[in-house]
Parts: C-alpha cells; sequence; structure tokens
C-alpha cells in the first residue's frame, strides 16, 4: 500500500436547477394560469472522517471532485429534485488548508466528523411564483444559483499519543518492533524507515499509539536526508521519545541536532515534553552507559533512560514513564477508532512524491 500524507484537489458544488416556465392546459378548467415549479438545490460537498484510513493515495489518481446540479423545475408545480451531496471520506488527523496552505479550513480528529465544506447552489424559482394579482401570466423565472468551487490541500498528520524520533540508524524500527506489532523494515543502512509507521502499544492495562517517522539529520529543515515534512505527524502527540544510538559518535552531539530540527520546525515541537532513551545498551558496558548518561544529562536531559530495542531490557521502565503523560482514557481505550499499521513501502517510492 503506497502512503501519500498531502494532496491537492479541485471542489466544486452542484449548481441549482433553473425554474421552468409553464402554464396549465387542462380540459374544463376555464381560466388556465401559471404552473412552473422551482429548480431543486445543488449538491453540497461534505468531508467525513472514516476509520479504516491512513494515506490520502487515493486523491493521487482523482484530484476533481464536482457535485451534481439541482433537476429543473417542471409544469403543474412540480419541483426539481435536489442533487445528492458529494461526500469525500477521508483519514482522521486530514487538515484541509486553503491553495497557498496558509488557512486551516477543516481539521478531522474524531471518527464520524463531518463537515459541509461548499453548499450547493439554490434552486430558481419558476413562473409560478411570480404570480400576483396584476400579474397574472408571468413568464419571467431564475436560473439556479452556481456552485461555489475551490482548490484546496489536503494534509494528512496522523494521530498518535506518542511520537517517536531521532537520527537514522537510533535503532527506531527495532524499538516499534519491540514494542508493538508493526512489523517495521529494519536494515543495517540510514532511512530504512521512509515513511511514517503506527503501532499500537500494550502495557499494564493500557493501550497507547506509537508512532515512528524518518530520522533526521542536521539540515532538515532546509532539506538535507528526507527532510522536515514527516514531523507533522508527531505535531498531535503528547510526548516525544527521543531515542540515541549508544554505538553512534557523540550521544549529546546527536541530542543537539535533533533538537535544533524541532525548534528549526516549530509548531511546538521543541516545547513538548521529552523522554531520552539510550538505545543499544546491550552492545555497551555499564561504565560506558553511565558516563554516556551523564553527558547527555548535562546537556540538557532531564532523565535518560538506558534500552535495548532489541533485547527488550530497560523497556518497561520507559514504558511506565510514558504512562504518566496519558490521558484517563486514549482514543484506542474509548473506540476512537481502529488504528491500522501503516504498511512499509517497498517500492521505488521517493520522498519527492
Amino acid at each position: 500500500m503506497h502512503f501519500l500524507d498531502q494532496a491537492k484537489i479541485f471542489l466544486k458544488s452542484g449548481a441549482g436547477g433553473p425554474g421552468a416556465v409553464s402554464f396549465r392546459r387542462e380540459k374544463y378548467i376555464e381560466y388556465g394560469g401559471p404552473d412552473g415549479g422551482n429548480g431543486g438545490r445543488g449538491g453540497d460537498i461534505v468531508f467525513e472522517a472514516v476509520a479504516g484510513l491512513n494515506t490520502l493515495i487515493d486523491f493521487r489518481y482523482t484530484q476533481h471532485f464536482k457535485a451534481q446540479r439541482g433537476a429543473h423545475g417542471m409544469g403543474k408545480d412540480r419541483t426539481g429534485a435536489s442533487a445528492p451531496d458529494l461526500v469525500i471520506e477521508v483519514p482522521v488527523g486530514t487538515q484541509v488548508l486553503s491553495e497557498d496552505k496558509e488557512d486551516v479550513l477543516a481539521d478531522f480528529t474524531e471518527v464520524g466528523q463531518r463537515v459541509v465544506f461548499l453548499e450547493g447552489g439554490m434552486g430558481g424559482r419558476g413562473n409560478a411564483s411570480y404570480k400576483t394579482s396584476t400579474n397574472r401570466a408571468p413568464r419571467q423565472h431564475q436560473p439556479g444559483e452556481p456552485g461555489q468551487e475551490m482548490w484546496v490541500w489536503l494534509r494528512l498528520k496522523l494521530l498518535a499519543d506518542v511520537g517517536l524520533l531521532g537520527l537514522p540508524n537510533a535503532g527506531k524500527s527495532t524499538f516499534i518492533n519491540q514494542v508493538t506489532n508493526a512489523r517495521a523494515k529494519v536494515g543495517d543502512y540510514a532511512f530504512t524507515t521512509l515513511i511514517p509507521k503506527l503501532g499500537v502499544v500494550r502495557h499494564k492495562g493500557r493501550e497507547f499509539v506509537l508512532a515512528d517517522i524518518p530520522g533526521l539529520i542536521a539540515g532538515a529543515a532546509e532539506g538535507a536526508g528526507i527532510g522536515d515534512r514527516f514531523l507533522g505527524h508527531i505535531e498531535r502527540c503528547r510526548v516525544l521519545i527521543h531515542l540515541i544510538d549508544i554505538a553512534g559518535n557523540d550521544p549529546a552531539e546527536a541530542m543537539r541536532v535533533v533538537q535544533a530540527e524541532l525548534a528549526s520546525y516549530g509548531e511546538g515541537l521543541a516545547e513538548k515534553p521529552q523522554l531520552i532513551a539510550l538505545n543499544k545498551v546491550d552492545l555497551a558496558d555499564p561504565e560506558l552507559v553511565a558516563g554516556f548518561t551523564e553527558e547527555l544529562c548535562a546537556a540538557g536531559a532531564d532523565e535518560v533512560f538506558g534500552v535495548s530495542g532489541a533485547t527488550g531490557e530497560g523497556v518497561e521502565a520507559l514504558l511506565d514513564a510514558i504512562l504518566g503523560y496519558l490521558p484517563d482514557r486514549t482514543a484506542t481505550e474509548t473506540k476512537g477508532g481502529e488504528v491500522e499499521d501503516v504498511a512499509e513501502e517497498e517500492g521505488d517510492w521517493s520522498p519527492l512524491d
């Protein structure tokens, strides 16, 4: 399954149907008169958030959405049928942005949320509605009102309680595989994760959603590596896990690099609560772990958790700390909608798509 988190689409609501010009012609009716009915209302453009979707890939192949126009009025005072609404289903977490991406026009955070985005045009008046005591045979009528149209951007921000971030090869995929059933791709090279990955963590009777995003490198805000476009998927998280590779060149510098990229991105990510996790402690002796822990604390970390995504060492303590940042009931615990794993792309996906 392909993953797409941005799409530009064209929307147009239906125009109203025109009113009719008609006169009665009935046997045994001495005096006729106007009987043209009004036109029907055009269809609305409606967005609805549904469960079971976690990508905007469908909007890559269909970019134009136009609702039907209302039916025209008819004789015998018959009003034209209103056109059905055009309902566009989007994943939970989708935002509708203006064409210049400056304004958020709608934000879908719950399953079943519906927004009438563009209203269809009103139907035109038929000539029967113009009849007066002094105008007994009107021939005027109204055309239906035109529909509304606009270009918008759809942007998907996956809903998760906890975000997982770090440099490439920090062991994020191994970690999420350890605590969830996400089945993320693991490889001995940078950027094995090319798209965000979701998994459900079950710990001590609680459930919460963990989101893994591609690794950040210095200059990601300027487009280096995969860039910072996927940081939007952790904007809604309550707490972030910053995973640092103990086998890296300089764990303290790794932490500073990621913090700098979060600050450059903005949107309050740098101010979110963070749990610093020193990963791959199974590859180091206790003295080295203690030394790097002191360096990270000196660099600004409040607390450092030594963990191993491969063996599970120290993971329980980290998950215990996460529970303190969760609400009384998370979305998965209140059955707010199923969370499906975002499948890893195996083909020729490019972050430039």
